[in-house]
């Protein structure tokens, strides 16, 4: 089945839409049903109205909308016609987009050895200085363990141990039987798709999401499904009844300082929605990467699994976002049937962790008051330095300041993201577009900054930034290139 948007919900994402209306183009003011069919278009380009979302009747959103349904109907008609909407007669309407709009996801990062290059492709800080240290004390802790054969599948007892205590402190209490070490979150979330999803069955995630989940579950072979986050985050009752009527195998879910919106998800939301799940049949895959990066004084709210009732919830998180991405340590927290399962499945891909890998894990987490501290310390700042820049060199650009985590989502002032991308890497700056962040080739209008760089330099790709975008407004004579021969 697919997901349903009630009249009330469209109507709530149109907001004012018929402030439009009366906007004199070249052949004067515009029909309503016209401006209603844009509407429309523009919530499904910007990724704001997720694809194969079944609308609600013409009936139901006129009355939503307070027009009459001849106006909804040849709205509908128009984004037919265009190929915005697929319709089944007695069967209802879904979003689509027109043959040959969708851009595929890779989910590709190449670092770059130009120095010059300001990558704001990736969301990612350098290590702590305390990672000297704890290297140090790990290399010393080593000799017992060169004395078996170094293969543990779920990971040594001692980081699983340190694992399940940084959940307990949390409100959550977790066993080490509970844990399993992986080689990162990726590798968390390819092994459980690996024991949990077929080929063919489906999957329902955000939109904007993750890129490198998304290339997990294309390489998964699973039937993905969408949920649109808004501007203010999840809408309660529209996440709740898509869960129910995607009947998903799994569904990917990122509440703690969304990547890439920076949302955190509401408490009421994350109570409601392990019932949802276990009566859908879906299991939720809850990815905690920036769960300990808070940079304001908000109150947390309690983990999704905190009130899972069923075994049905998976928590996955790692040491990248707050500790170093170069320290391949991840984990997956469940129901310990479970875990001890995707243990055996993990045999035939890696076998293990590295030992010294963990070891070096476990001394982070123990000095992880004051590494946390710290880093929060300097996103806070840095946060707050891209923010001013933006504001004073594209004053156009709107965001939401998010309360933690890595990255500012930004809404540009046109639908210009993946030329914008292009243009400003001339310039000496990486940028991630939109379409990068979702399955279907919308959210053009969007773009992913983070806040890791150093303060000067956050300033200056933003000045550059700001160049770039002048560049696509001006007219530009082509320099062709010299031929390639591909033998």
């Amino acid at each position: 089945m697919s997901a349903i948007v009630r009249g009330a919900q469209l109507a709530r994402m149109l907001n004012a839409w018929q402030v439009a209306v009366g906007v004199r183009g070249p052949a004067g003011r515009r029909p309503e049903y016209v401006v209603l069919a844009s509407a429309v278009r523009g919530l499904l380009i910007d990724g704001r109205l997720a694809l194969g979302v079944r609308l609600p009747a013409e009936r139901e959103l006129a009355a939503a909308l307070g027009i009459s349904r001849t106006t909804v109907t040849a709205a509908y008609r128009e984004l037919r016609d265009s190929g915005h909407l697929s319709s089944r007669r007695g069967a209802g309407s879904w979003t689509a987009l027109p043959a040959g709009h969708r851009v595929g996801t890779s989910g590709l990062w190449t670092p770059s050895d130009d120095a010059d290059l300001i990558d704001l492709g990736c969301a990612a800080m350098p290590a702590p200085a305390e990672l000297t240290e704890a290297a140090t004390e790990a290399i010393a802790e080593l000799g017992p363990y060169t004395l078996g054969a170094g293969y543990q599948p779920m990971g040594l007892p001692v980081l699983r141990e340190a694992i399940a205590h940084c959940y307990t402190e949390r409100g959550l209490p977790t066993d080490p039987d509970q844990i399993m070490v992986t080689g990162g979150v990726q590798q968390a979330l390819d092994l459980l798709l690996r024991l949990l999803v077929a080929p063919g069955q489906r999957a329902l995630v955000e939109t904007p999401t993750y890129p490198n989940a998304l290339s997990a579950f294309t390489a998964s072979r699973a039937r993905i499904s969408a949920y649109a986050i808004g501007p203010d985050g999840w809408d309660e009752d529209l996440l709740l009844s898509t869960v129910r009527a995607a009947q998903a195998r799994v569904a990917y879910l990122i509440p703690d300082f969304h990547n890439p919106t920076g949302h955190l998800m509401q408490a009421s939301l994350r109570e409601r929605l392990p019932s949802a799940a276990h009566a859908a049949g879906t299991d939720l895959i809850i990815d905690e990467s920036f769960v300990d990066l808070a940079l304001d004084d908000v109150p947390l709210p309690s983990s999704v699994a905190a009130f899972d009732r069923s075994a049905r919830v998976l928590t996955i998180g790692g040491m990248s976002k707050p500790y170093w991405g170069g320290l391949r340590i991840g984990w997956v927290r469940g129901a310990a049937p479970l875990i001890a399962r995707l243990a055996a499945a993990r045999v035939g891909v890696d076998m293990a962790s590295p030992v010294l890998d963990q070891l070096v894990a476990v001394q982070l987490l123990r000095r992880r008051s004051e590494i946390v501290s710290a880093r929060r310390r300097q996103l806070l700042a840095r946060r707050d330095t891209l923010a001013a820049a933006l504001r004073a060199e594209l004053p156009e650009w709107r965001f939401v300041l998010p309360g933690g985590g890595m990255v500012l989502w930004v809404e540009l002032d046109a639908p210009v993201s993946s030329a914008l991308a292009r243009s400003a890497e001339e310039l000496g700056v990486r940028v991630a577009p939109g379409p990068r962040f979702g399955a279907d080739g919308t959210m053009e209008r969007f773009m992913r900054l983070p806040y890791t760089l150093p303060e000067a330099d956050l300033v200056e790709a933003v000045r550059r930034l700001a160049a770039a975008r002048a560049d696509l407004d001006r007219p530009r004579r082509h320099a062709w290139s010299s031929p390639v021969v591909v033998a």
